[in-house]
């Protein structure tokens, strides 16, 4: 449920890769106040367990800071050691999402399967990282919707802009994982505070 928790405001995930220590409390403080309370930062950004440390001691439970490109069961520890509570990771694999379940830490794997999506949930993932989005697009959303259990949160991850994310929601997206479009290395504060905004007020006015 802690999952649902810090998406129920504005279920849009931050995807921090290529973050830097030095600079992700700042970005963290816009993207916080342009809503946005679940951010991740991917395991191959520069000292990354860095900046989930600075993060989470920042935000607190005010919001939920984990690691993305999680990729062995031994990451899990890690990273949990540095604060952070959700493990996202590009792949459905069973040991980690275990591990992270066992960790008392939130699961999002990607999945591009519905095998591969049930056996995720069987192994106590919390929510499903579809990826990526732009393979898959709505129309499997939409057939995915159908057969899994209807509180299963589906969040597409990869190539959603403002722009598109009506057609996903009107096929059964909860929400979604935003990377590039609202950050990448370089970016200027100001820049991600603008694409969070942009993210944020496209979501509240979905129909």
């Amino acid at each position: 449920m802690m999952f649902e928790h810090y998406l129920q405001e504005l279920p849009l995930i931050a995807i921090l890769r290529g973050v830097t220590p030095e600079e992700i409390e700042p970005i963290g403080d816009a993207l916080f106040e342009a809503g946005f309370r679940v951010m991740e930062i991917p395991l191959n950004s520069p000292r990354p367990l860095e900046s989930i440390r600075r993060l989470s001691a920042r935000l607190g439970e005010r919001a939920l800071v984990g690691a993305g490109t999680v990729l062995d069961p031994a990451q899990v520890s890690e990273v949990g050691e540095a604060g952070g509570r959700l493990i996202v990771s590009p792949h459905g694999d069973p040991r980690v999402i275990e591990a992270t379940v066992e960790a008392g830490l939130v699961s999002s794997p990607g999945v591009a399967t519905p095998t591969e999506g049930f056996a995720a949930l069987n192994a106590g993932a919390h929510g499903l990282k579809l990826f990526p989005a732009e393979q898959l697009g709505p129309q499997v959303v939409k057939a995915w919707r159908a057969v899994f259990p209807p509180q299963t949160l589906l969040m597409p991850v990869g190539g959603v802009t403002p722009d598109n994310m009506q057609e996903f929601v009107d096929a059964g997206a909860s929400g979604f994982g935003l990377g590039s479009s609202l950050y990448k290395a370089g970016r200027s504060v100001e820049e991600v505070r603008t694409n969070a905004e942009r993210f944020a007020d496209a979501w509240r006015s979905l129909g």
